[in-house]
């Protein structure tokens, strides 16, 4: 697959602007106030300024709604997509990312973004047509790079191939989901692919050095909290970038709704949710970003409430860290 002139240009526009910023930010020492690995401090670190993401919704479809594998989808994921909430998805990609940097300039006077392409499955199509997409995105002014969210079983060679050519062209992150690593769970959540196709993904991934974030959810159904602990030594095992750690939200509109109105399920409490992140981090190896602890829900949220309140969830995951005086990896062994 040979690259575009449109991405050679978003190449060279992000070479020329990362040695700038690492000039001017060399004289600039970052300091990492947390006790966890964010993902924010890194892209700090290389673009020497605060980079914000902004979510985009491209068109796709899944291989778990179309028939291919099933449809309706995993049990938690509504109609637009799981976490899509807040995209303008009736404009151009171009368009969404316009008006998301509009929105971000605001209020936050961002400079500098990238583009995530979010809901559903963001490799779901030719190599041709995913080209196209990825261009139009890294074409906008001041985006300086890129994030695919997909599924284990939608990396084919030639879009895996395709998928390393923006690895060495700009800066570009895939999320894979996994969300839980035992088949019994994958089955309940309707999952459509069973863990040993999530394990030949990161495999194939991995060695073509892209750089590979796995999202996790805490809260399944069934598992227990063991089980859900178990999963860092998983991941440190696999060499995974980063880790994207997510609560499990019933939104409306989704089958899990159902059946947590039918009692079939429940939802953490805070206090409980709190302190498996910070088990979960204690295990996880200090090299791996995190790029996500939790979530607020959105507007369909039904369950639990409190998270809604992300920020005095991200706010408490830190004091239960001062409090115990432990850190990311604080409890990994050889």
């Amino acid at each position: 697959m040979s690259i575009s002139k449109c991405q050679w240009m978003a190449y060279g526009r992000t070479c020329s602007e990362l040695l700038r910023l690492r000039q001017e930010s060399a004289i600039i020492p970052t300091m990492n106030p947390k006790r966890y690995n964010p993902i924010s401090e890194e892209l700090k670190r290389v673009f020497g300024c605060r980079v914000h993401r902004i979510s985009v919704d491209a068109g796709f479809t899944c291989p778990n709604r179309d028939g291919s594998v099933g449809t309706g989808g995993c049990i938690f994921c509504s109609d637009h997509g799981s976490g899509s909430f807040g995209i303008a998805r009736e404009m151009s990609i171009a368009g969404q990312l316009e008006h998301g940097k509009e929105v971000m300039v605001r209020k936050y006077k961002a400079k500098r973004f990238i583009a995530y392409l979010q809901p559903y499955s963001n490799t779901y199509a030719p190599p041709e047509q995913l080209q196209r997409i990825y261009d139009e995105a890294l074409s906008v002014p001041d985006v300086v790079g890129l994030i695919v969210g997909t599924r284990p079983d939608c990396l084919p060679l030639q879009t895996l191939d395709l998928l390393a050519e923006y690895h060495r062209s700009t800066y570009f992150w895939l999320e894979l989901g996994m969300q839980s690593p035992l088949d019994r769970t994958l089955e309940k959540i309707r999952r459509g692919h069973d863990s040993a196709a999530f394990l030949d993904a990161v495999r194939r991934v991995k060695a073509l050095g892209i750089r590979l974030c796995v999202h996790v959810i805490l809260g399944l159904p069934g598992e227990s909290r063991e089980e859900m602990l178990a999963t860092p030594a998983l991941l440190n095992g696999l060499g995974v970038d980063g880790v994207k750690i997510h609560l499990l939200h019933v939104s409306r509109g989704t089958e899990l709704a159902g059946m947590y109105e039918r009692g079939e399920v429940t939802v953490l409490e805070k206090a409980e949710y709190i302190g498996l992140v910070c088990d979960f981090l204690e295990r996880l190896q200090p090299r791996i970003f995190i790029h996500r602890l939790t979530g607020d829900g959105g507007k369909d949220l039904i369950a639990p409430l409190w998270s809604a309140a992300k920020f005095e969830a991200l706010n408490a995951i830190d004091a239960e860290l001062e409090r115990r005086g432990t850190a990311q990896g604080s409890r990994v062994t050889d």
